[in-house]
């Protein structure tokens, strides 16, 4: 169980939760929680116990050496606190692995927790792979199961039925227990989906920083996934029947987003992100 002893006293804390596996496609998800630990300077506050929810067959505790000393490392999901960011309230982040069990009383652990730190926003984050093509923005969205919600924060109402992870059942218990909660996806391509895509990180923290209308440091982010998308592009390159149905993605997608290309919504989307970004000259490629 967690510890709950000495719980700090937060401010309007909100929660971002991602976690490794079935909801990670491309790392993406998890990426941003570490990203975000590291500019926000996040320090653990609590760990769960990995015996109750961890098959470690399934997920093999690690050997490593630190200070010359050999220890090992358990699989679990950490609690981590930043209250150096970009909100003007405080931010939980919870990185961990899908639990391989148990996961009704995981659910409930981690709101127990997230009750007694007085979280109120509780936001997951997921990646699944997609027909869509590398060359393009990613394609991210934030859905709800709560109509307030989706108006509050221009989101959309969640429609997807069929099988879910960790990430769909927390949202679920969000909501129920009355927390404004947001669940927010990035669509990875599928025919690279195999390596880390920073594209789709960079695409979370900007939903994140859409929603919240906040500016999160990107430190080498943006130049990492210009990297990503030259190799892929290299990739393509060097098979035609990839390069062909690249094109045809690209097709379909610049056809389907013709009614959102308007001038007028072009200019009011730079205008957020300049506001967003304050003196910060923009990614290019």
């Amino acid at each position: 169980m967690i510890e709950l002893e000495d719980v700090p006293e937060l401010r309007d804390p909100i929660l971002i939760a991602a976690f490794e596996g079935w909801n990670d496609a491309g790392e993406a998800a998890t990426a941003v929680i570490a990203h975000l630990v590291d500019v926000w300077n996040a320090e653990p506050i609590a760990a769960l116990d990995p015996e109750e929810y961890y098959d470690f067959q399934v997920n093999r505790p690690r050997v490593v050496t630190e200070d010359s000393q050999r220890r090992i490392i358990w699989p679990t999901t950490r609690i981590l606190l930043a209250r150096n960011t970009a909100f003007d309230r405080d931010v939980v982040l919870i990185e961990g692995i899908e639990p391989s069990t148990r996961w009704r009383s995981f659910t409930i652990e981690l709101l127990e927790y997230a009750e007694q730190l007085g979280v109120t926003t509780f936001v997951t984050l997921g990646a699944l792979l997609a027909d869509v093509p590398h060359t393009r923005p990613i394609p991210v969205t934030a859905t709800s199961d709560d109509d307030d919600v989706v108006h509050r924060f221009d989101a959309e109402a969640s429609k997807y039925e069929g099988p879910t992870g960790i990430v769909g059942v927390l949202a679920d218990a969000a909501t129920r227990t009355g927390l404004t909660s947001l669940s927010c996806w990035a669509a990875v391509p599928h025919y690279a989906g195999g390596t880390p895509s920073p594209k789709a990180t960079l695409g979370l923290l900007g939903k994140l920083e859409s929603l919240f209308n906040i500016s999160i440091p990107l430190a080498d982010l943006p130049e990492t996934a210009r990297a990503w998308e030259r190799g892929v592009n290299e990739l393509a390159d060097s098979d035609d029947e990839v390069r062909e149905y690249v094109h045809d993605l690209e097709e379909a997608t610049d056809t389907a987003d013709l009614p959102e290309a308007s001038g007028d919504a072009i200019a009011r989307e730079f205008e957020r992100y300049l506001r967003r970004r304050g003196d910060e000259r923009p990614p290019t490629g």
